[in-house]
């Protein structure tokens, strides 16, 4: 009888008890300590993206930033009467303040090597610094990977994974139920404006793609290229979305492909000052862009030396210029950034498909000069009707 009374009483206790640890439990979480850890929410970016008030949308790419360490990474071929002593990676800092301040973009498209891995010590700390920019000015962003951003502390996959969660960044680590190649294979869909019939429609499309890093042929090295998984899901998005509606279409990825070396002989618009460092690998990227119809641009990035667009089987590509301090450049030769511009076409009643995608180059010199303006693609009366009749319900 004893001993059960001991139990009653032990089991009475219980609930007491477990109250009190809860209670316990609760006023640590509740805790407002400043130093406490406290979860974080991601500032998300406005989504979907969608074009303007005005009907425009501005995408403003910044190819090999190259960042290091910050103050503390110099910089490479700057003359020393443009302060080479002085230059570091927060001239590369300065200098994307400056053109999101003039351009105001809609969206930076970070194009591959980001960071410089060899030079950084902290792969997340270089990144955060290189990008804080746009968050600063709270400006939707997208990235890709070059040859050199995995040189550091985190792999590919870590690094996309990393800036997917990053402050208003609409990256992503790959698309949903498709298994590809690579870090960095997606899709960003660019709606009407708000008050538009379109509103609810795709009417931009921007496919990202991983084009690797290095890798080695029959023994000998050579750069990566974008494999037939990655051409498969490219291939399989573009004819989805071209069920709804015919949008135009642009491409970013970081090497480029063996074709664009013979636009030395069949002319573009810029400049052509090295040799382009492709893969040995032709793997079709040219003819996939072709067949798919949509793509009417493709901007690279890795030849820093290189800014040129030329035309390819009716598809324009284009290097972004190399943006960065701590990447090799040319002295006197301002570092670059590119500007892609889209318009959309003015309805009776409202805001209509794109009519024009334009581009453009800013300077990083005292006037932020803005140099070789050309019309990427146009649309044709002949495409604008196509398009409307390609739409549901019409």
């Amino acid at each position: 009888m004893a001993a059960s009374h001991h139990l009653t009483a032990l089991v009475a206790l219980l609930p007491p008890c477990l109250l009190a640890l809860l209670l316990l439990r609760l006023a640590t979480v509740l805790d407002s300590d400043p130093d406490a850890a406290v979860p974080r929410v991601k500032a998300a970016a406005p989504l979907p993206l969608r074009f303007r008030h005005d009907g425009a949308f501005k995408i403003l790419q910044v190819a090999d930033m190259h960042f290091g360490n910050g103050a503390a990474t110099r910089c490479r071929d700057v003359a020393p009467d443009a302060g080479g002593a002085r230059c570091s990676d927060l001239n590369t800092t300065r200098f994307l303040r400056r053109v999101i301040e003039a351009e105001r973009p809609d969206l930076i498209a970070f194009t591959g090597d980001n960071i410089f891995g060899g030079s950084a010590t902290d792969a997340a700390e270089s990144l955060l610094r290189a990008i804080s920019p746009a968050i600063e000015y709270k400006v939707p962003w997208a990235a890709i990977l070059g040859n050199h951003d995995q040189e550091s502390t985190m792999t590919r996959e870590e690094l996309m994974a990393f800036m997917s969660l990053m402050d208003y960044s609409v990256s992503q680590v790959n698309p949903l139920g498709f298994l590809v190649h690579g870090f960095g294979n997606y899709h960003i869909g660019i709606h009407g404006a708000f008050g538009s019939e379109l509103v609810n429609t795709s009417l931009l499309n921007l496919y990202f793609l991983d084009s690797g890093d290095r890798e080695v042929v029959n023994g000998v090295k050579t750069y990566g290229w974008i494999k037939e998984s990655q051409l498969a899901w490219l291939r399989a998005t573009s004819q989805e979305l071209q069920e709804n509606v015919l949008a135009p279409a642009l491409a970013f990825f970081h090497i480029p492909i063996p074709e664009v070396r013979g636009l030395w002989y069949s002319g573009f618009k810029g400049q052509y000052q090295e040799g382009v460092a492709c893969s040995s690998v032709n793997s079709g990227v040219l003819g996939t862009l072709v067949s798919m119809g949509d793509v009417k641009a493709v901007l690279l990035g890795h030849d820093h030396l290189n800014d040129f667009c030329g035309n390819l089987n009716g598809i324009w590509f284009c290097y972004g210029g190399g943006f960065g301090y701590h990447a090799y450049g040319r002295p006197h030769w301002p570092r670059r950034a590119r500007v892609i511009y889209s318009e959309l076409k003015k309805g009776q009643r409202s805001w209509m498909e794109v009519e024009s995608i334009q581009t453009w180059k800013l300077l990083d010199d005292e006037k932020l000069s803005k140099i070789d303006e050309q019309v990427l693609w146009r649309r044709s009366t002949d495409d604008s009707e196509h398009n409307i009749l390609s739409r549901p319900g019409v």
